[in-house]
């Protein structure tokens, strides 16, 4: 039955549809029932989305009746300070916005006992998955070489996406690595529930038992969030998708914002089809386009529409903007990554000098991978230019920090083991691995928390008496501020207590330059948290340590500084820049060459070119290395047939910008003009059109199937080299990649 909406009298409806097109106006009118706003790259959905919450509050929906879920904190707050200033902060507060993990672990702290955790329950992020998989391969004796830590917690990560539990990983896996992992997968998911944690996975996974075992609970959020909207609804996972439309399910009044052309997460889990087949799932659905494009050029959009229109599976859509016709789009070609990271650099400088107009911040360099990094920070610190990577080592990431953090969750979860060993010898307390794992063997055998037998130390009958002292000296330091936490000012309480761990007197007699930035960090995350219990006078310590480990990179990068922005084509979405340079469009490294690359995968290739392209507001150069190292050695490449893919009109073919000795023939328009696929060069001159290293001792080719004395069956992925020189990077059934010296290896073909 359609809610009646009641008008608010006291509003002045023009505010919400002032500056809005007249596609923009009818996705803000929609009220009732499921909507579909698909929005191309830099059409304005944020402002929909803002205004068409506002319109809600204004026709007499109730803020704490609307659900916003949004990818980022730093959206989610965008969202709530554009509505506050339309009509109230005190509304704005009251709207459920936030990203699906932290709206999730809210709800799942209220309803935790319905599946037997505390509300307390820790949040473990990557870093302490990791560090637990590595914790259990080690008391299983697994060799880490054979079974990469990384690679265990990624197919688990991948298995819960795809809502698939521990028993049916274990009965379904069909290779070694597969049942390595699900022997792995059944201890990491017990020893989380002991330890009464979830990690980021789990957020989700624990949100759909709650709902679907529980018909009150499902009922009661389904009446709370009579109105859900979803941004950026092409990078949900199938756990979400199940989430969302059970929320959804009684009243139907869904709006989901996104655009399938810049659906780039598949590699983690993100499932196109949710967006693509919307109207199946909701078959009265409204679909409006937004297809006027505010932020770029008319020769950028059309370069974008010419890539993006070669992919098959896509909603048709043709942006258009009233913006300047603007610049062709230059390409430069240069010998290698380092004289391509000094035309970079050399450009930017270039036009900073050359036009007032621009400084650093306007330009950010896209890559596609995280090691192509290198040679730009070389390049710019050569020539002292400011720069800040995005993506990088996060502030919460780093170790004086998860110290810190972790100190503070023992406050809350005793149960949290990974926390506790984390912290034990943070400063060192002469609790060595032995005195370490006796401690864990009488918990253990006691059936009692690691916390509770670190207090019975003194009954432990295997600890030396300067281990019992030790170990009870910690726990009852902890247990001190554990009986204060309720009654003593919260920030003056995490100032106290990790004031006495020690930890800050530690770096202070360390002495050294960078023990003193590791005890700034941890004064800012004291004050970090001062500024936060500030702002949120109701919260406590506890909602500062969930919000901080469900913080992203990007929520806490600050973007204003005069520097150049460094960052992957993943991280960049979601941004704009006056200029943009994408780098290393180069045959195999973008598009990612993958020797069993599908369709699917290369479509998700040319949308994440497609994202790089559109972050441009007024200037776009597109980047290549005619030679790349690789494996110690040079290998020509060809630049991306990405390039090729957009219309000759809009380019203009640049030689490299500075002055070289090396000859350096432009390829790029040989390139362009054939019809053929561009030969592989190797470091001799050689060429082969079939990836094959030409050796008459060595014959292999990449996807042949080969077998190892050691690693047995694989398949070969790429070649390098030749000769004595000529390596291989084999993906082997039971050991993941290696890279091997195929004069050493003696492989064979299967």
């Amino acid at each position: 039955m359609a809610l009646k909406l009641v008008k608010n009298t006291d509003s002045n409806p023009s505010d919400i549809f002032k500056g809005l097109n007249p596609e923009q106006v009818k996705a803000v009118q929609h009220i009732q029932g499921p909507l579909l706003v698909i929005a191309g790259a830099g059409s304005g959905k944020t402002r929909v989305l803002t205004h068409r919450v506002a319109h809600l509050i204004e026709n007499g929906v109730a803020p704490y009746n609307i659900l916003a879920l949004t990818f980022t904190n730093k959206a989610a707050r965008e969202m709530q300070g554009r509505i506050a200033k339309i009509v109230s902060e005190d509304s704005a507060k009251k709207i459920w916005a936030g990203t699906f993990h932290s709206v999730f672990a809210k709800i799942l702290r209220f309803e935790a006992e319905l599946l037997s955790y505390s509300s307390s329950f820790s949040i473990y992020d990557t870093d302490d998955s990791l560090s637990l998989i590595k914790k259990i391969l080690n008391e299983e004796n697994i060799d880490h070489q054979k079974f990469n830590p990384q690679g265990i917690r990624h197919r688990i990560s991948s298995a819960k996406n795809r809502m698939i539990d521990w028993d049916v990983y274990q009965n379904t896996a069909d290779n070694i690595i597969d049942k390595q992992t699900g022997f792995v997968f059944e201890r990491y998911e017990k020893r989380l529930k002991q330890a009464n944690a979830m990690d980021f996975d789990d957020l989700l996974l624990n949100m759909i038992r709650l709902l679907q075992k529980n018909p009150d609970i499902l009922e009661k959020y389904q009446n709370k969030f009579k109105y859900l909207l979803i941004d950026e609804y092409q990078d949900t996972n199938r756990a979400q998708y199940v989430i969302i439309n059970l929320l959804a399910r009684k009243h139907k009044n869904i709006c989901v914002v996104g655009d399938d052309a810049q659906s780039i997460y598949g590699w983690r889990g993100a499932d196109i089809r949710n967006i693509l087949d919307f109207q199946k799932d909701y078959s009265d659905a409204t679909v409006i386009r937004l297809e006027q494009n505010y932020r770029s050029t008319k020769i950028i959009l059309a370069a974008a529409d010419s890539v993006i229109k070669n992919n098959l599976r896509q909603m048709k859509k043709k942006l258009w903007t009233d913006n300047p016709e603007g610049e062709l789009i230059q390409v430069i070609s240069s010998l290698d990554e380092r004289f391509e990271a000094e035309d970079i650099v050399e450009k930017i400088k270039s036009l900073t000098k050359e036009n007032s107009e621009y400084s650093n911040k306007d330009f950010a360099v896209l890559y596609r991978t995280n090691a192509q990094s290198l040679a730009l920070e070389n390049a710019f610190r050569k020539h002292n230019l400011p720069y800040i990577i995005i993506g990088g080592i996060s502030f919460y990431k780093r170790k004086e920090v998860k110290d810190t953090l972790a100190y503070l969750k023992l406050l809350y979860n005793q149960l949290d083991e990974e926390s506790l060993l984390r912290v034990v010898n943070e400063p060192p307390r002469g609790l060595g691995s032995t005195s370490i794992r006796h401690i864990t063997e009488y918990a253990r055998a006691h059936k009692i928390s690691l916390f509770d037998a670190f207090y019975q130390s003194e009954r432990n009958i295997n600890l030396q008496s300067r281990a019992i002292n030790s170990a009870m000296n910690f726990a009852m330091m902890i247990q001190k501020y554990i009986n204060l936490k309720n009654s003593v000012n919260p920030a003056q309480l995490a100032i106290d207590y990790i004031e006495e761990t020690g930890l800050l007197q530690m770096y202070q007699e360390m002495g050294t330059s960078e023990a003193q930035d590791r005890w700034n960090n941890i004064q800012q995350v004291l004050s970090d948290i001062s500024m936060f219990l500030k702002r949120e006078p109701d919260a406590t310590l506890d909602d500062y340590l969930q919000q901080m480990t469900l913080m992203t990179d990007i929520d806490e990068k600050d973007l204003s500084q005069n520097q150049v922005k460094l960052m992957t084509l993943h991280s960049a979405k979601g941004l704009e820049f006056p200029v943009v340079i994408i780098a290393g469009l180069e045959e195999g490294l973008f598009p990612l060459r993958r020797t069993d690359m599908n369709k699917d995968e290369e479509e998700e290739e040319r949308r994440l070119f497609y994202v790089g392209i559109t972050r441009a507001e007024q200037k776009l150069f597109l980047t290549y290395a005619q030679r790349r190292m690789r494996f110690g050695s040079y290998i020509e490449n060809a630049p991306s047939h990405f390039i090729n893919e957009i219309d000759r009109k809009y380019l203009q073919s640049l030689s490299a910008l500075t002055k070289r000795n090396e000859p350096k023939p432009d390829i790029l328009n040989n390139f362009l003009n054939s019809e053929k696929k561009k030969q592989i060069v190797f470091p001799s001159g050689k060429q082969t059109n079939d990836n094959t290293v030409p050796s008459d001792e060595f014959n292999f080719k990449t996807g042949d199937m080969v077998l190892h004395s050691k690693f047995g069956k694989g398949k070969i992925l790429a070649m390098a080299g030749e000769g004595n020189n000529a390596k291989a990077v084999v993906q082997f059934n039971s050991v993941g990649k290696k890279v091997l010296m195929l004069q050493f290896a003696k492989l064979e073909k299967v």
